[in-house]
């Protein structure tokens, strides 16, 4: 039976250029590398990953929690509980997924664990009260806001310690890298300002004045803008990164403290503590385009990297919820938890 062959094939020099040899043990032409492959793919098959979300569980002020809950979101459930230090407010996720870093408010340290055994790998001694925390793009540096001390502790990640501390404003809250690395902004809550930190000299270089209470922050990919939630203003301030100036304010619901924005840079999604809600925000036009009700107290949320769920700790209800992106409507509610605050994503894969 005479073989067949596609168009590609008839090409003059096809074989020769691409070295591709006939081989009877496979049932289809094989580069000279593989051919002995016997029907086997040339390549491995990609990696079968799935995010994880990171949730830290506060608890209540009488009676303060220690863990971390690891959400599948395949299911929606809650697969793990890590230790952590004792009220634990806020989580990062090292960029290559393998750590994540949780201050512990009344502990006054770090708990470092590792998403492949969900057990904690080091604890490391901070400043007063650390509350918020974000690592560096490179994943080189974790910054710790300790709001009791009115400082920021920098940590090398490769041999989790501390190698410096950079006085900020009162009573530090929410941290962002800027996408490319060089600065951190520092939401100083007391001083109704943000910090802007050199990450080479770790140096304050610029202080942005906000609205009263800036609670977090969260850079668009380009790096251009800055979006700052200011709780007793109840807005979010606009800053060009590019001057250090607000240029926008936006009214939200009442108490807005978490944000997070969609890849793509289109949509900010502001938690408002006091309103129940969750404001969407076209970063085209700094409007807000939907207000979507979650849970009781909700306080931070973060957004899946592919782009399509958000997930909102619900702080006085103990649980999570989970908003579709494309209609912006709560699609799930996962419970289990104690006093949820914190949370980011992170991704497994097998």
């Amino acid at each position: 039976m005479k073989e067949r062959r596609t168009n590609v094939e008839k090409q003059p020099n096809y074989f020769k250029k691409f070295k591709i040899k006939s081989n009877p043990n496979c049932c289809c032409h094989c580069c000279c590398f593989c051919c002995n492959c016997k029907c086997k793919p040339p390549f491995p098959s990609p990696p079968n990953c799935n995010y994880l979300v990171y949730v830290t569980d506060a608890g209540q002020i009488e009676t303060p929690d220690n863990r971390v809950s690891v959400i599948n979101t395949s299911t929606n459930t809650i697969v793990a509980s890590i230790p952590v230090g004792t009220a634990p407010l806020e989580v990062a996720i090292t960029p290559d997924g393998a750590f994540g870093y949780v201050p512990a408010y009344f502990s006054n340290n770090v708990t470092v664990f590792s998403t492949a055994t969900n057990m904690a790998v080091a604890t490391i001694p901070v400043g007063i009260n650390p509350l918020g925390v974000a690592i560096s793009p490179n994943g080189t540096l974790a910054y710790v806001s300790n709001q009791g001390s009115n400082t920021v502790s920098v940590i090398n990640t490769t041999l989790n310690t501390v190698t410096a501390t950079i006085p900020v404003g009162l009573a530090p809250q929410g941290i962002a890298f800027t996408p490319n690395g060089a600065f951190a902004y520092v939401a100083d809550e007391n001083s109704n300002a943000i910090s802007v930190i050199d990450t080479l000299t770790n140096i304050v270089v610029a202080t942005i004045p906000v609205g009263a209470r800036p609670r977090s922050i969260v850079f668009t990919p380009n790096g251009q803008f800055a979006y700052v939630t200011n709780e007793a203003s109840n807005t979010v301030s606009v800053i060009n990164a590019n001057i250090n100036t607000v240029i926008a304010t936006i009214p939200v619901g009442n108490g807005p403290v978490g944000t997070a924005i969609t890849p793509d840079g289109s949509f900010v999604y502001i938690v408002n503590k006091g309103s129940n809600t969750v404001s969407v925000i076209d970063t085209s036009t700094n409007l807000v385009i939907a207000t979507i009700p979650v849970g009781i107290s909700p306080d931070q949320v973060t957004i899946l990297p592919n782009g399509t769920f958000a997930y909102v700790t619900n702080q006085l209800d103990n649980t999570v919820s989970v908003i579709n992106i494309a209609t912006n409507m709560v699609v799930d509610t996962i419970p289990g938890f104690n006093g949820p605050t914190g949370i980011k994503t992170g991704t497994i894969c097998i």
